[in-house]
C-alpha cells in the first residue's frame, strides 16, 4: 500500500511538474483590442505591423481585435474565446459599448488575474457617449479600477508633450533601452494627476507649459499587473524610445524580461 501511495504521489507530482513546465514554455499570446475612429489616433493603422513586430521580435503569439458596429453597441470578433487563450490584453479603444457577455468576459479574465496593458485611449476605453443600445453595457469603472486613474481632461494639441523618464526609476526593467531619456510627441498630454493609485510606480511624465503629467506608470489591479501609458499618437510609433518603452511594458506585464 505505502509504495502505490508514494507511486501516487510521485505520479501527480510528475504531472504537475510538466503542466508547469508546459505553461512556462508555450507561446505568450497577447490579444490586442482596437477601433477605427477618427478620435481613436489611427489605431487601426499603427497596431497591426506593432502587433507584427512583437511577434517577429519578441516571440510572441498576437492577434488584433478590431471592434464593429456603432460605438454605442460595439463588439469584439471572436472575444471571449480570444479572451480564453490570451497571456494578455492591451487595450487601445475610445468609448464603447460592448455585449453583457464580452464585458462579463473581460471582467472575468481580470479578475483571475491576468495582466492587462492600455493605450492612450484606454483612459476612456468603456465609456461611451449617447444613449447605450439594449444587450451593452459600459464600464466606466475601468478607468479607476483597472488602471489607477481618472480621465480629467487633455492639454492643447498646439504645445504636444515634454516626456521624461522619471530619474528615480531608470534602471526599471520597463526603462530598460529607452533612448533618449528625454523627448518631444506631438501628442497632447492627457490630464490624470494626481493618481487614484497612491502605490502606482510612475515611469515617465509630459510636460507642458501649466504642468507635469504622469503619462506612464505600473500597478497592481487585485493580482493583475496593470502597464498604461497615455503616450500612442501615430507619430509616437516613429520613435523608437516609445516602441521600447511599451515593448517593455508588454513583457513587464507578462512577467517575461526583456530580449
Amino acid at each position: 500500500m505505502k509504495t502505490l501511495v508514494a507511486l501516487a504521489v510521485s505520479f501527480c507530482t510528475f504531472s504537475l511538474w510538466t503542466a508547469s513546465a508546459h505553461a512556462a514554455s508555450r507561446t505568450p499570446e497577447i490579444v490586442f483590442l482596437i477601433n477605427e475612429n477618427p478620435d481613436n489616433y489611427e489605431a487601426h493603422l499603427s497596431i497591426p505591423p506593432f502587433a507584427a513586430e512583437l511577434q517577429r521580435t519578441q516571440g510572441f503569439k498576437t492577434r488584433v481585435l478590431k471592434a464593429e458596429g456603432e460605438m454605442t453597441a460595439a463588439r469584439f470578433p471572436d472575444l471571449e474565446s480570444a479572451l480564453a487563450k490570451a497571456d494578455l490584453v492591451v487595450v487601445f479603444c475610445r468609448r464603447l459599448a460592448l455585449p453583457h457577455a464580452q464585458l462579463a468576459a473581460l471582467k472575468a479574465y481580470l479578475k483571475a488575474g491576468k495582466p492587462l496593458v492600455g493605450i492612450r485611449t484606454a483612459n476612456h476605453a468603456f465609456a461611451p457617449r449617447g444613449t447605450v443600445a439594449e444587450g451593452h453595457a459600459a464600464w466606466a469603472e475601468f478607468v479607476p479600477d483597472i488602471l489607477g486613474c481618472e480621465n480629467r481632461g487633455y492639454g492643447s494639441p498646439k504645445f504636444g508633450t515634454d516626456v521624461a523618464v522619471v530619474p528615480a526609476q531608470s534602471g526599471h526593467a520597463v526603462l530598460k533601452g529607452v533612448t533618449p531619456q528625454k523627448w518631444h510627441t506631438i501628442g497632447n498630454v492627457y490630464q490624470v494627476a494626481p493618481l487614484l493609485d497612491q502605490k502606482a510606480t510612475v515611469l515617465a511624465t509630459g510636460t507642458i507649459p501649466d504642468r507635469v503629467e504622469p503619462i506612464a506608470w505600473t500597478r497592481l489591479a487585485g493580482k493583475s499587473r496593470i502597464f498604461y501609458t497615455s503616450l500612442g499618437h501615430p507619430a509616437d510609433f516613429t520613435h523608437p524610445q516609445y516602441r521600447t518603452l511599451l515593448t517593455n511594458g508588454i513583457r513587464w506585464a507578462l512577467g517575461t524580461t526583456a530580449r
